[in-house]
């Protein structure tokens, strides 16, 4: 049996993503161009005021890129993942799915907004996951700078782009070899993508998808 693909999560994810889909085009209605979404989404002074604004809208990843994180998940048999923008639990779902499959485990996810985080854990608790959860929220250079686990097996990185890097820098003191780090929308932060495909950098990285940067510690 697969937590993924069976009640009570399956049918609350094909809610989730429906959800996501329909809301989309309300985001027009902030009438930002898209040259302007990308530069807030950068900016390292901004994102608070701009995803704020965005408090009502999922922002989840993709069915295919949830896919992706359960698969890598389950692939490398993580006991500890981190993720970096929790919004209203998506990829959260399908990690802690993964964990469930891999018999058990803890997801350490942080978000800012306390909306966000109370839908988080609302669908969480839906899907019988919360036990495996620990849904931190406030800003997340200071949220995930405490507490980590010994060894973080998978990070998952979809908050704010701008932090990319200050959240990679938190968090690698934890990583081993085989560690994976998967940041969506990477792309959007050109400095993240360099570091991590950087020769010295001490990680294998490549693009795997729209947006989606898979990196494997190395050393």
């Amino acid at each position: 049996m697969c937590t993924l693909t069976t009640a009570p999560l399956a049918p609350l994810l094909d809610a989730l993503l429906k959800e996501d889909a329909a809301s989309t085009a309300g985001i027009a209605d902030l009438a930002l161009s898209k040259e302007e979404t990308a530069r807030l989404m950068r900016s390292k002074t901004e994102y608070r005021d701009f995803y704020g604004r965005l408090k009502n809208f999922p922002l989840a990843v993709s069915r295919e890129t949830g896919l992706l994180l359960y698969m890598l998940a389950r692939g490398c048999r993580a006991r500890e993942i981190v993720e970096f923008g929790t919004s209203f639990g998506v990829s959260t779902l399908f990690l802690a799915a993964a964990l469930r499959d891999n018999g058990g485990g803890r997801l350490i996810t942080s978000e800012f907004e306390p909306s966000k985080a109370a839908k988080a854990k609302e669908n969480l608790t839906a899907a019988g996951l919360i036990d495996l959860v620990d849904v931190r929220e406030g800003d997340a250079l200071q949220t995930l700078s405490a507490d980590l686990p010994d060894t973080i097996d998978l990070l998952l990185l979809d908050g704010s782009k701008a932090l990319y890097l200050e959240i990679l820098s938190l968090t690698e003191s934890r990583f081993r070899p085989g560690t994976l780090i998967i940041a969506d929308d990477a792309d959007l932060n050109p400095d993240y993508p360099a570091r991590m495909r950087s020769s010295a950098g001490g990680y294998m990285s490549i693009p795997v998808a729209e947006g989606v940067e898979l990196s494997m510690r190395i050393n």
